[in-house]
């Protein structure tokens, strides 16, 4: 306890620090995740093969080594300097979002066919299908395994604490670098992960039992 009460503000900060990163890369992740969705099942060709080409580039690339290329290989190539928690965020939500996608996809699919010829026949375009029709209807089915997909984001926010990012897992870091006994640093910061990852398993299981009534 002694710990936690000696370092509050500290762990104030990471805490705070983790959860403003794991909602921008959530919100990232989700924008990223739709529109290349909305790709993978649209009509054009072109779009359907970047839209597989984003999902197998993301979902088989380390996290770490997206991590990398965003501290190094980013600003070297387009010359631009990001501050860290801006490289965290683009790593973590372009990862994220390819994850993001598969269930999004997933959803649409289980939407009936029908639907989506119902609307064409009414002169309706294809994005104006998928987002007034299609996508209402699969937010039910995306819903379960987003929740498991935003708390896997939360643990692996932990990542950006080793690249100089204040979240809780820099806060370890710099205390453990500090001297200090690692046991019940861990557990604060474990718990408080607890606490975020729990939270959101809430919310997400609220969003459930609200779209079950509505149906």
């Amino acid at each position: 306890m002694n710990v936690l009460l000696d370092h509050l503000p500290e762990f104030r900060d990471g805490f705070i620090g983790t959860v403003l990163l794991t909602a921008a890369s959530a919100l990232l992740a989700m924008v990223l995740g739709v529109v290349m969705a909305g790709f993978r099942v649209s009509p054009v060709p072109p779009l359907r093969f970047f839209g597989a080409a984003w999902v197998t580039l993301f979902r088989n690339t380390p996290l770490t080594l997206l991590f990398l290329v965003a501290w190094f290989v980013v600003p070297a190539v387009f010359g631009t300097g990001m501050n860290p928690w801006t490289k965290a965020l683009l790593a973590l939500g372009f990862y994220t979002s390819a994850f993001v996608c598969e269930a999004v996809r997933s959803g649409v699919s289980t939407v009936p066919l029908g639907q989506a010829e119902a609307a064409r026949s009414l002169g309706m375009t294809f994005s104006q299908t998928l987002r007034l029709i299609v996508l209402p209807q699969a937010t039910r089915t995306v819903v379960p395994p987003l929740s498991s997909i935003f708390i896997a984001l939360t643990k692996n926010s932990a990542i950006a604490g080793a690249f100089s990012v204040t979240e809780l897992f820099g806060v370890q870091k710099l205390l453990s670098d500090k001297g200090f006994a690692i046991a019940p640093i861990f557990l604060w910061v474990a718990l408080a992960y607890l606490v975020i990852t729990f939270s959101i398993s809430g919310l997400f299981r609220l969003l459930e039992r609200r779209l079950e009534v509505a149906r």
